[in-house]
């Protein structure tokens, strides 16, 4: 076959030729420039030793407030002289004394008239005698008022406190000790509780068996005991108190005999 040529291909255009030798000769610059820029060593920058900064707080202080101008002194005012005290001196006066009674009795006789007697002869007229009255002054004196004696009252008698024995109430001072032995307890364990009373003082002034023992004169052995005992002087508010307390008494039979 035979091939048939066109003129534009045998012969490219001038222009394309051109226009893509500029484009190789853009990209071989850009290459050259890119090659120079790798070989090219970054420059070393120049260290720069900073010192720290040093901060310093300054506490800024206030200005005191200006002061109120001072109120004016007022002028000072005479003061009153005192006045001059007269001493009065008080004088007691007497008491009156109640008047005395004076009681006048009067006792008038009656004047006798003497009646004339008319005689043959006449005879000179005797004059009246008049009696004149007597008065008789009696004099009452009353007694003088006699002072009442001021009878005191005596003071009232404290309250008798019931309380306890030990703990808050009343303590012992010196308690009480009973001795026995296992024939007055009757070969068995008893038991007996006292009602003792005492006084502001502690003393014991009463004691009284509320429950027995069963044997008397065990009885009277832990009675005589009691009231050979004493108590510390039970006081409320620093004030002392006569109490009634019930102490029991527990007796056991002694293993020993």
């Amino acid at each position: 076959m035979s091939q048939i040529s066109t003129p534009a291909m045998q012969a490219p255009n001038p222009m394309k030729k051109k226009i893509i030798s500029a484009l190789i000769a853009v990209a071989i610059g850009h290459v050259g420039v890119l090659w120079a820029v790798s070989q090219m060593k970054a420059p070393e920058l120049p260290k720069v030793e900073k010192e720290p900064l040093k901060v310093r707080f300054v506490k800024i202080q206030e200005q005191p407030k200006p002061l109120p101008p001072k109120p004016k002194a007022e002028p000072k005012k005479e003061q009153p002289k005192p006045k001059e005290v007269k001493e009065v001196k008080v004088v007691e006066k007497p008491q009156p004394q109640p008047p005395k009674k004076v009681e006048k009795v009067q006792q008038v006789k009656k004047a006798e008239t003497v009646k004339p007697v008319t005689q043959p002869t006449v005879q000179p007229q005797k004059p009246a005698v008049v009696s004149t009255p007597v008065v008789e002054t009696k004099v009452v004196s009353r007694p003088a008022p006699v002072a009442q004696p001021v009878v005191e009252k005596a003071a009232p008698t404290p309250t008798t406190k019931s309380v306890s024995i030990g703990g808050s109430g009343v303590q012992w001072s010196r308690s009480p000790k009973p001795s026995y032995s296992n024939s007055d307890l009757k070969g068995e364990t008893r038991s007996i509780i006292i009602l003792i009373e005492a006084d502001e003082k502690g003393k014991i002034t009463n004691a009284r068996v509320t429950k027995s023992t069963g044997v008397s004169a065990l009885d009277e052995k832990i009675l005589r005991s009691v009231r050979n005992a004493k108590f510390k002087p039970y006081k409320e508010n620093g004030v002392a108190y006569p109490i009634r307390a019930q102490q029991p008494f527990e007796l056991t039979l002694n293993p020993n005999g």
